[in-house]
């Protein structure tokens, strides 16, 4: 028997057409990735990619900017060491 895919993922951004992102982390390989669910009428052929081509692709949308905005909550605040 398969094991059965196991991931968490996180949005991270919603466009106003629709679009989706997510960070999601597949448990069974450890593997970090963006997957974008694009809206309905363009298709919504899901699409998943490395971290680093995601954020190589015109950093500065809104998208790009969540994105790092999540990766940086993540990281703490290093004052208390």
């Amino acid at each position: 028997m398969e094991d059965a895919e196991v991931a968490e993922t996180r949005k991270f951004y919603a466009s106003s057409n629709g679009d989706q992102w997510f960070l999601v982390r597949d448990a069974n390989s450890e593997r970090v990735f963006v997957r974008h669910q694009p809206n309905t009428p363009s298709g919504g052929q899901i699409a998943d990619l490395d971290i680093g081509d995601f954020l190589a692709r015109g950093g500065h949308s809104p998208e790009h900017q969540a994105l790092l905005h999540l990766v940086g909550t993540l990281v703490g605040d290093d004052s208390d060491r």
